[in-house]
């Protein structure tokens, strides 16, 4: 995974900028109190956690791409900035009373230790907030229409919701709510479906760089061939057709809230 992100790191925070209603909605969830520590696993090159900083809440940001770290740490001088994984977190025990994970789950390559780790450094009843899509979120975007294989390959990666739940459960969070998204004609953040209702966003190769799954996972011919087809479609109008197919009730991303449950059983 850093190897990963550490190719896409230049340009990133251009392209995936902290959009204001998913900040807003972090902030809601978290419910900040005076003196409060929050921590973002996989912050990147830190937009949200830059962006939530500036509405003055206490961040500390970690990832395990050095490169994405090194744009954070330029970007902002008050937060820490620290190397890590959310399997292995470089933090003591019990020392925040928050975290966030945005858009990050599916890199982690051990879900249930994941929030163990993230209960281990997490202060009793303190809340952890998931942003994140399900693979039956997945399977309606239009997306796949165009480029059914990186859509399955980005699928296939995807924690499903009772996956998530079991693995909160066994490590020590009860599940407290979840709420759809989604996504706005008006979204900032251009991360996978961003394009929903501005298909023409595909087209931008910067863009695409900074979404993992076309920068990542995606074959050249099917890109290619995608976004001719995508062209073609806008162009004589059928893309409406091709979108209405797939409107459904699902959302298309997830915020899930957790909270950390009393800590008396052994690691």
């Amino acid at each position: 995974m850093e190897t990963k992100y550490n190719a896409i790191s230049s340009g990133y925070n251009i392209t995936r900028q902290a959009d204001p209603y998913l900040t807003g909605r972090l902030v809601c969830f978290l419910k900040p109190e005076p003196g409060d520590l929050f921590l973002d696993i996989g912050c990147g090159t830190g937009n949200y956690t830059i962006a939530l900083s500036n509405l003055g809440l206490n961040f500390t940001g970690v990832d395990p791409s050095e490169n994405m770290l090194q744009e954070a740490r330029k970007r902002s001088g008050k937060i820490s900035w620290l190397k890590g994984s959310a399997e292995c977190l470089p933090v003591i025990d019990d020392t925040f009373n928050s975290v966030i994970a945005t858009l990050t789950i599916h890199h982690w390559t051990d879900l249930e230790q994941s929030f163990k780790e993230i209960h281990r450094v997490t202060k009793e009843n303190g809340t952890v907030v998931l942003f994140t899509a399900t693979p039956e979120q997945m399977n309606g975007y239009w997306l796949n229409y165009y480029f059914p294989e990186m859509l399955k390959s980005s699928i296939d990666q995807m924690p499903a919701m009772d996956s998530i739940k079991d693995a909160l459960t066994n490590s020590g969070f009860e599940l407290i709510t979840t709420e759809k998204y989604f996504v706005h004609e008006d979204l900032r953040d251009h991360f996978l479906y961003s394009g929903k209702y501005q298909p023409k966003l595909y087209f931008n190769e910067t863009i695409r760089k900074g979404i993992a799954s076309f920068s990542a996972l995606a074959n050249v011919d099917e890109v290619e061939k995608g976004l001719s087809k995508l062209s073609e479609d806008i162009e004589t109008g059928k893309f409406i057709e091709i979108q209405n197919r797939y409107n459904n009730e699902h959302g298309d991303y997830l915020f899930i809230e957790a909270k950390s449950l009393q800590k008396t059983f052994t690691r």
